[in-house]
């Protein structure tokens, strides 16, 4: 099995390949947002944690979930809010993504597993990943997808793309890269001619 790595800018369209990714057989993908949502939701190992954090504040709902829009602008009205929130979450997500692997290297069952995560590189998931793939798309490109697709103003898509690394600094870190500048289709041709090659 081998063990992959998905990065990308936001608007790169890592989801595009990734749910193609997920269509195919012998193949499991792990998103690190859903991971760390389902860790932070009632009876996951961080909620108590986090709660703590924002200790009188209305970032919750009434079963107990996060209301994810409300924390979301609390983080990023206190940035070291937003560290401790980091601290406790980035390390329990990298836990269960290596026993993830564990079990499924122990099961034999698959040929890939791949991990999308935001901040992979940052995070240092190179380090236990057996190779990173960067989901490439160009800075226009990913303005108007953003802008068509979340409805991101000019501004936002700024502050979004300031807060990412730089392309180089991807592009060093990984084994391959995806151009995803065009159709789904194209992409899809590239992904599969990659594992073709893999798989060999």
């Amino acid at each position: 099995m081998k063990f992959i790595g998905i990065t990308g800018g936001v608007g790169a369209g890592k989801s595009a390949v990734l749910t193609y990714l997920s269509s195919l057989p012998g193949v499991r993908t792990m998103f690190a947002d859903v991971i760390a949502a389902e860790l932070m939701a009632p009876g996951g190992a961080c909620y108590d944690a986090v709660k703590d954090i924002f200790a009188g504040e209305c970032v919750y709902l009434e079963n107990g979930q996060i209301d994810r829009p409300a924390m979301a602008q609390s983080m990023f009205a206190d940035d070291n809010k937003r560290k401790k929130v980091n601290c406790i979450v980035h390390p329990a997500v990298k836990q269960y993504v290596l026993e993830q692997k564990e079990e499924e290297e122990k099961k034999g069952e698959l040929d890939f597993l791949f991990l999308e995560a935001a901040l992979l590189i940052e995070e240092h998931y190179d380090k236990i990943c057996d190779e990173i793939w960067y989901i490439y798309a160009s800075k226009e490109v990913r303005r108007q997808r953003l802008a068509q697709n979340r409805g991101y103003s000019e501004a936002k898509i700024d502050q979004v793309f300031a807060s990412q690394l730089e392309e180089a600094e991807y592009i060093k870190a990984s084994a391959k890269v995806i151009d995803n500048n065009r159709t789904v289709e194209e992409m899809i041709n590239s992904v599969a001619k990659l594992l073709k090659s893999k798989g060999e």
